[in-house]
């Protein structure tokens, strides 16, 4: 096993600019307690970096990405510059030349963080999304501008290599935790894909004996994260419906602040890449009020990816300690900063 891990830092906007060196000062240090190390080359890519030269990133900025062992992202975007364009500048074309075709999502209540389920419920749930194909396709545009007849075309794109490679990672995770899987659909009023998802779905799952599959429709399955999250484990699901279902389940949990990602190419043909996925919130950014744990977790899911499991438990057990001890930014209700949270888990981890 390797000592050193080469990993490419883009802090991007907003936010962004906040968590993630406050979680590398926290995988650095664990990565120190275990005896390996983290080699960073910063990025300084995002919207700053497309004012000053009209391009997200540099025309070889994946080539040099290609060479590491991972990347481990902030946010992207800003006011005055249009989602669309910082998406799909940087983001979108990292997932897709790296074939990061799997969206992992870990949703779960934590201790001392306030959730608005009742009582004593609990939530955990795997969110396995579908990331470079499905409603997110580049096919269609736009006709006739500013007309009165003007329309917009968008084809979603879904292939049985697609839906079987999801459905195959999905059902391998379902298979080592309680065997539930739950397929997300539409297939009574998506006339051509959804029925396509379902039938291929339910072929490639049914090569694990040990994993049963829920097909449920997307609207009662947003319902049903809501009103019975216990009933869910792991669920597989498109592009869209992967990413709508995993910001509605971080919110059950108690805030996007603490919901990591995880873009994943499984094969390990290229690099993978970790993000939080709160997005660059430009409202609280400079105040030092971000919530950092979604950062520290994704980075944890990063050193699982890298085969350092044991360093992975230590970071999250550390951060689950500080907010069960009670420290929590406001998002969650508390009135820690960015740094006084940092600071706690760098204690926690130094035991």
């Amino acid at each position: 096993m390797t000592d050193s891990y080469t990993i490419d830092v883009i802090p991007g906007d907003g936010i962004g600019q906040e968590v993630i060196p406050a979680a590398t000062a926290c995988l650095d240090l664990v990565a120190e307690r275990h005896g390996f190390a983290l080699h960073w080359r910063d990025r300084e890519w995002g919207s700053d970096y497309y004012r000053s030269t009209g391009r997200m990133l540099p025309v070889d900025g994946l080539e040099q990405l290609s060479t590491g062992d991972a990347v481990f992202l902030g946010a992207v975007g800003d006011v005055d510059i249009p989602d669309d364009v910082t998406l799909w500048g940087l983001l979108i074309p990292i997932r897709r030349e790296f074939e990061q075709y799997i969206n992992l999502r870990p949703n779960r209540t934590l201790p001392g963080v306030p959730s608005p389920l009742a009582g004593d419920r609990q939530l955990d749930v795997l969110v396995v999304r579908e990331n470079v194909e499905g409603e997110y396709s580049e096919i269609g545009g736009r006709f006739r501008r500013g007309r009165p007849d003007e329309f917009a075309l968008q084809e979603a794109v879904f292939t049985r290599q697609g839906i079987a490679r999801v459905t195959r990672f999905a059902a391998e995770l379902a298979a080592g935790r309680t065997g539930r899987l739950v397929s997300a659909t539409k297939s009574n009023g998506i006339i051509h894909t959804m029925p396509f998802w379902d039938e291929v779905v339910r072929e490639t799952a049914a090569d694990f004996p040990g994993v049963t599959v829920d097909k449920v429709l997307i609207d009662a399955l947003a319902a049903r994260v809501v009103s019975a999250p216990e009933s869910l484990d792991v669920i597989v699901a498109s592009n869209l419906f992967g990413d709508i279902l995993s910001d509605l389940a971080a919110a059950v949990a108690g805030s996007l602040g603490v919901a990591p990602s995880a873009n994943l190419n499984p094969e390990r043909e290229h690099p993978s890449l970790f993000e939080p996925v709160h997005g660059s919130a430009p409202d609280i950014a400079g105040k030092g009020w971000a919530n950092p744990v979604a950062a520290i977790w994704a980075g944890a899911m990063m050193l699982r990816h890298l085969g350092r499991p044991e360093a992975a438990d230590d970071l999250e057990s550390a951060f689950g300690a500080v907010l069960a001890g009670g420290t929590r930014t406001r998002d969650l209700g508390g009135s820690a900063s960015t740094g006084d949270f940092t600071e706690a888990v760098l204690v926690a981890l130094r035991g």
